[in-house]
């Protein structure tokens, strides 16, 4: 597949067409440091625009029988299925991931699409009589707007995509800067299957993301992505009392307990950790192993996550860091470590290498108030493994 920077070209897509825009930004290859493809950054007006199209498709799609939008995911899946090769390579220049984590997002987008191509809400009658008839119901909530990360920039918007659409609304989807391709081309080829203006989608900064959040016309913000930016857009959101969905960070454990079979379970706390280079909400970033078998455990977490690193490229799950500013982040708590003196179980020597790649870091018994055990890390980072 060419994905060569002048073989490809991206819109935004607004009411079924596509939209240019004078002002384009480039996302960078993460493994490289080479600028990708120039993707036109959204106005103001282009969201207006969005807005108005969403509002005014929304009643017929709300209307569409359900079976008939369960057709329109299904297509959607298909249609994913058969650009597969096209959509991944791009998910992989866009972020660094192997073929194999490029492929993997695909098929969990698909999955996605699928599953909610199967459900429905049907109307409960909890009471008739002569007089009166009581039913549930469930309406669409209206116009959607989907603010999504860079980590997994497809298949977390295909998630909010397929359940905003299966129960009638429309959405607008806002992909990271960082990330902005995949589904910029996904929304592309979703604008030939579907009604316009029943799925758009939007490049910009956190100039459009605090616009779409304060936007009278839309009902509904899901979120992914830093805590500290949540609280801004429910802070924006409680002006005009949106519904609003955060899916958000976390600093998460693993607890080795001391009959673990520990040649199994240290390969699968290896892969919780550093999946993903580690860019995941709900990666382990701190891991706790009793006592009695630290010693065993360690050599064996440490021998894991080495053989993880050496698999073939094409499989790898390490990859490098997806931007700067999070490759600065690790680079930071790697160097606190090292001031504070900590004691490196791996990585305390890293080599230098092209683009945006940290070997992984293990970090022996650092205390409680150490910044790698108080901050998610997300990245390649150094892990606290403690007693």
């Amino acid at each position: 597949m060419d994905l060569q920077a002048n073989a490809i070209s991206f819109w935004n897509i607004v009411d079924g067409h596509n939209r240019g825009s004078q002002h384009t930004h480039h996302g960078i290859d993460a493994r490289t440091d080479a600028p990708l493809w120039p993707c036109p950054v959204a106005s103001l007006e282009d969201l207006d625009d969005a807005v108005k199209a969403a509002r005014t498709s929304l009643v017929s799609w709300a209307a569409t029988d359900i079976k008939d939008r369960q057709q329109a995911l299904l297509a959607l899946a298909e249609r994913l299925l058969v650009e597969k090769e096209l959509v991944s390579g791009i998910i992989s220049r866009e972020t660094g991931k192997s073929k194999f984590l490029g492929d993997l997002e695909i098929e969990h987008s698909i999955n996605y699409l699928r599953f909610n191509a199967a459900q429905s809400l049907s109307d409960e009658v909890l009471h008739e009589d002569n007089e009166v008839k009581i039913v549930s119901t469930h309406s669409p909530i209206g116009v959607v707007a989907a603010i999504c990360p860079w980590n997994f920039p497809l298949v977390l918007a295909t998630a909010k995509i397929a359940a905003a659409l299966i129960m009638g609304n429309c959405i607008i989807v806002k992909p990271s800067p960082f990330t902005p391709y995949s589904t910029l081309k996904f929304a592309e080829m979703a604008a030939t299957i579907l009604p316009s203006g029943v799925f758009q989608a939007l490049n910009g900064d956190a100039k459009l993301g605090e616009s779409i959040t304060l936007h009278p016309g839309i009902d509904k913000i899901s979120f992914t992505g830093s805590t500290t930016t949540g609280k801004k857009i429910m802070a924006n959101a409680a002006t005009t009392l949106k519904s609003l969905t955060l899916e958000l960070g976390g600093n998460d454990a693993t607890v080795v307990f001391p009959d673990v079979l520990i040649d199994e379970v240290a390969p699968q706390v290896a892969v919780a950790c550093f999946f993903n280079a580690g860019q995941m909400c709900v990666a382990t970033k701190r891991v706790y192993v009793h006592e009695s078998i630290y010693e065993q455990f360690r050599e064996s977490f440490v021998q894991a996550v080495r053989n993880l690193r050496q698999a073939p490229s094409s499989l790898n799950v390490f990859g490098p860091l997806q931007n700067k500013l999070q490759y600065e982040v690790i680079r930071n708590l790697i160097a606190d470590s090292r001031e504070q003196r900590h004691q490196f179980a791996l990585g305390e020597d890293q080599i230098s290498q092209s683009g945006l790649f940290i070997d992984p870091v293990i970090i022996e018994r650092p205390p409680d108030s150490a910044a790698l055990v108080q901050k998610e890390q997300f990245g390649n980072k150094p892990v606290p493994f403690r007693a």
